[in-house]
């Protein structure tokens, strides 16, 4: 227990050192949101995959298979999909479009994009930006209490504190390059454990043919298609592919464009990200099914969560299992310090700034930021106290939020040259208002995952409005054409090359 402890504390304080060399007195709002546009590949593509997967990796995938069966796995394909299409159809886009905007934050891409003369569309997009970060941060320090009250044997709502006080230290202290530098190591530490753990379990745990008994015993889902290929099987297959939808809406993801180097560096990027991916997704999945395997069937959705922290403790000796143990950590953290950061920058930028302050000083800004991180903090906290569902489920309607508000709009406002801000406002409030509906109000929403028919109805409105109401403005057309012909020259450039 000892060796464990240490190896455990010794990652935290590589964290907080981490923040402290990053710590500029007297930085600029650019470099502490966005790093000053200078990322590499290599960075940009952990710190984007860290922080997208977060404990649910490690812990939500992992368990709910561990609980249910192979259902999930198109949950995971979904992902990898998502996943490849963002880097491909989203990125080099968005950081050229938000160079030339001058933009730093979703939120204020949108506006900026636009030229919103009104201010609304900015004001709505930070709004829920918000709800939905303090939701989605809330799910990872819920991770983070499961994972301290397991080692520690400490309450979790002790566990909880701990956890967030050393993520929102190295966030306040180091900003954006903090956080991509902390996710590329914690990117790296997950990937290890994950293959590495599954390996180990096999190799001196797992009995043969258990797992296929087990599975019979326990009467899980032992296809992907457990009830025949029939017209339920196939909705609750595209409701599990649907979590790829999700991918071009996620502000922490996105930002990562935002700060890469050079759009010239993310082919590279893309490369580095879709392998990290594809092998995590799939040891994630390994590790719920060798769980079957190992250990009687769990209680409940909750107890299963932990499956891949037993399956640590049984295989490891203490000083590797605690440095595999802070990879779960660092799952958690990678997600929740990206999380914290984009809802502090759409505070301060696209809230306070505007309405508020529009003259304001840098070092008022850095230090508006740093408050907005620990007012969110405290929001998220409150809500994983009450611990009332499985990290699985908080995600899931977090991702689903931001999927079915942002992903049509970002993805037609770097295609569609005619599109307006009222389009954007509208797909936005209408995709929204529809995931929510869905979610909470029709009796066969548990049956179709909610980002679907939020995210097409987002779309159809926003082809309406611009079919209605099509683009004019003379500055918006040529930023638009600006940045279509950078991406196109490239692209020539690279065909003479080859």
């Amino acid at each position: 227990m000892l060796a464990t402890i240490v190896s455990f504390a010794l990652y935290l304080v590589l964290l907080i050192a981490i923040g402290l060399i990053f710590y500029e007195k007297k930085s600029t709002v650019e470099k502490y949101l966005l790093g000053g546009r200078g990322l590499g590949s290599w960075v940009t593509a952990m710190s984007a995959q860290a922080s997208d997967m977060s404990g649910w990796l490690l812990m939500g995938l992992p368990g709910t298979i561990y609980f249910a069966g192979i259902g999930e796995t198109w949950c995971a394909i979904g992902l990898a999909l998502g996943t490849f299409f963002n880097w491909i159809l989203v990125a080099p886009r968005l950081r050229v479009y938000t160079e030339v905007t001058n933009s730093m934050t979703v939120p204020s891409f949108m506006g900026d994009r636009f030229r919103d003369p009104t201010g609304i569309l900015r004001v709505v997009a930070t709004l829920v930006t918000l709800v939905f970060f303090i939701i989605y941060a809330g799910s990872g320090l819920v991770a983070a209490g499961k994972l301290f009250e397991s080692i520690f044997h400490i309450r979790y709502e002790v566990a909880v504190v701990v956890g967030g006080v050393v993520v929102v230290f190295y966030t306040l202290c180091g900003g954006f390059l903090a956080v991509c530098w902390t996710d590329l190591i914690q990117g790296i530490l997950m990937f290890i454990a994950i293959v590495l753990v599954p390996i180990l379990a096999v190799c001196c745990n797992l009995q043969p043919g258990a797992i296929s008994a087990n599975l019979e015993a326990r009467q899980l889902q032992t296809s992907l298609f457990p009830n025949g290929l029939n017209s339920a099987a196939i909705i609750a297959a595209i409701s599990s592919l649907a979590w790829g939808l999700g991918y071009f809406g996620q502000p922490h993801i996105v930002v990562r464009f935002m700060g890469i180097r050079s759009h010239k560096d993310l082919t590279k990027a893309t490369t580095i990200a879709m392998t990290w991916v594809i092998i995590s997704l799939a040891a994630a999945i390994i590790i719920g099914f060798i769980g079957v395997g190992m250990y009687e069937a769990p209680v409940d959705g909750k107890e299963a969560e932990r499956v891949f922290i037993r399956m640590i403790s049984d295989v490891c000796n203490p000083w590797i299992g605690g440095i595999f143990l802070a990879a779960i950590l660092a799952a958690i953290m990678s997600t929740i310090d990206s999380q914290l950061l984009s809802a502090s920058s759409s505070l301060s930028q696209d809230l306070f700034r505007p309405l508020f302050c529009p003259k304001a000083s840098e070092a008022t800004m850095l230090n508006v930021n740093r408050c907005g991180i620990l007012l969110i903090t405290v929001l998220a906290f409150v809500l994983a106290l009450l611990n009332l569902q499985t990290i699985f489920k908080i995600v899931a309607f977090a991702w689903g939020g931001f999927g079915a508000a942002f992903g049509p709009v970002i993805l037609v406002s770097l295609y569609s040259r005619k599109m307006t801000w009222q389009s954007a406002l509208s797909g936005m409030l209408v995709g929204t208002i529809v995931m929510l509906t869905w979610k909470f109000c029709f009796i066969w929403g548990p049956s179709m995952y909610e980002i679907l028919p939020g995210f097409f109805a987002n779309l159809i409105t926003i082809i309406y409005m611009n079919a209605i109401l099509p683009q004019k403005d003379e500055k918006v057309l040529a930023e638009f054409d600006k940045m279509r012909s950078i991406i196109n020259d490239e692209e020539v450039a690279l065909d003479k090359e080859n």
